[in-house]
């Protein structure tokens, strides 16, 4: 899968395991029956049986019933963002909320069988729910999820907990525009990004935005270097982050 898809993986298959979790904890946990008899009586002596880890085997099942049944949805499900579905209008037209029955079932109709078969081998299908009924509100939740747009830079700070190019953590972040604002304008004209994507950010400590302005101007930033993952293929940005992160005061 690609970056874009298997992000979307990741929360499809979170999507579908709540109900899948919700379920397997309903059923009941069967107690062992106390022996009766006198106080006195010789105890027999008991061999640990190691039981089936229900846990494991749960997980497994999640995983490949969400590889079964994402790796059979449109691509362009696949791959939605916030970014594309807002700036393709087939897309807006596709995918907007609430997705209408028919265009559902169109989605869910051509699943294999064999997603049915193991719904009810594990039965997790309620009595006369059918597969779609059940995959409508993970589909939707997951839908919805994608399309929820990002928050603004002052929104993330909180969630932010180190360097994003040296990992120290103890030392103040700065905010470093991915698409530097001195060159918005062209970005935007010559089709570099779209309107949504001007704000993105990534949070470094003074010295790596420092060493990232010295070593890319601001329209090579916005070509080529507009995330942190293609700063980091680079390996002067990656060789100073691994040295600068070993650079450490004591605490007075």
């Amino acid at each position: 899968m690609e970056t874009y898809e298997e992000s979307n993986f990741q929360i499809f298959r979170d999507c579908l395991s709540t109900p899948l979790i919700e379920k397997f904890a309903e059923q009941p946990v069967k107690s062992a029956r106390k022996a009766r008899g006198r106080k006195t009586a010789i105890k027999p002596i008991k061999h640990e049986i190691e039981e089936p880890n229900d846990t494991e085997e749960l997980a497994e099942f999640i995983d490949y019933l969400a590889h079964e049944i994402f790796t059979n949805l449109p691509t362009s499900l696949c791959t939605l963002s916030y970014s594309t579905w807002l700036n393709t209008h087939s897309l807006q037209s596709l995918y907007s909320e609430p997705l209408p029955p028919a265009r559902m079932a169109s989605i869910l109709d051509p699943l294999p069988p064999t997603i049915t078969d193991s719904l009810l081998t594990y039965s997790f299908l309620a009595p006369h729910q059918t597969t779609n009924e059940f995959l409508t509100p993970i589909l939707t939740t997951y839908i919805s999820t994608v399309l929820t747009p990002p928050p603004p830079p002052s929104q993330q700070r909180p969630f932010v907990t180190e360097c994003e190019i040296c990992q120290r953590s103890w030392i103040p972040l700065t905010f470093h525009h991915l698409i530097p604002k001195g060159v918005h304008e062209k970005a935007l004209k010559r089709g570099w990004h779209t309107e949504d994507q001007l704000n993105n950010v990534a949070w470094l400590c003074r010295a790596c935005h420092s060493f990232v302005h010295r070593v890319a101007s601001l329209e090579e930033l916005a070509k080529q270097w507009y995330t942190v993952e293609r700063l980091m293929e680079r390996e002067d940005v990656r060789k100073f982050g691994e040295w600068v992160g070993r650079v450490r005061w004591k605490a007075r």
